[in-house]
């Protein structure tokens, strides 16, 4: 990770301004609504990592709805660092933290970030293998603060089903690029959390045929 992959302008495409900022209109589409969605495992104080940042569109919207909260953005791609960071010099907000590199699919970074109260990622584990995204979940789940919330936004299969056409087509075009990427089921990954010691919660329907998949940590 990263790939270099083709994909539809209905993906997280994003494109430059001058000022160094990626504009991707799926962020600037899914963020209110994932917002709302999100609120309930926001922590009303507390700490929030956003796995895979992007552009940067995301987390300053996040900042700015959850004032409270203290966020940490991180990318493994540095021109979306770059982006990132335009984006948080611009909204000068005081809740989020510079952007750090990190690549959540390696084994290890769990244990070595200080735990936190929310992770979140939007849009990833579709263009990770499985066992990349498996990796990510377990190291997320050691980097949870006991209670704390693990949020994965993004399309899936239910159960190893794809729910439209525009989801078959997506998902044949990422497999014939690379046959370990693709749509995850939806009831692996939520089962494969559960596997790590963190409790599921019920799946949230969300636009365009997306899903949000929560667990929360023991207290």
């Amino acid at each position: 990770m990263p790939r270099r992959l083709n994909l539809p302008d209905s993906a997280s495409v994003a494109t430059p301004d001058s000022d160094g900022k990626l504009f991707a209109p799926s962020a600037a589409r899914n963020v209110e609504p994932l917002a709302k969605a999100l609120a309930p495992f926001v922590p009303p104080s507390g700490r929030a990592l956003e796995i895979a940042s992007g552009t940067g569109q995301h987390v300053v919207a996040y900042a700015q709805a959850f004032p409270d909260t203290h966020w940490q953005p991180t990318e493994i791609d540095t021109n979306r660092i770059t982006s990132i960071a335009a984006y948080l010099s611009e909204a000068a907000l005081p809740n989020v933290q510079a952007p750090i590199l990190l690549d959540a699919t390696s084994r290890g970074w769990g244990t070595q970030t200080a735990p936190v109260d929310l992770i979140l990622l939007s849009n990833l584990l579709h263009l990770v293998s499985q066992s990349e995204a498996e990796v990510l979940i377990s190291e997320a789940a050691q980097a949870l603060a006991p209670g704390g919330c693990l949020a994965i936004y993004g399309p899936f299969s239910r159960d190893g089903v794809l729910v439209s056409d525009g989801d078959v087509q997506f998902d044949a075009s990422l497999r014939a690029q690379d046959p370990e990427l693709g749509y995850k089921s939806d009831s692996s990954i939520q089962n494969f959390g559960a596997s790590c010691g963190l409790t599921q919660n019920e799946p949230i329907e969300m636009p365009a045929n997306n899903l949000l998949l929560t667990w929360h940590a023991p207290t």
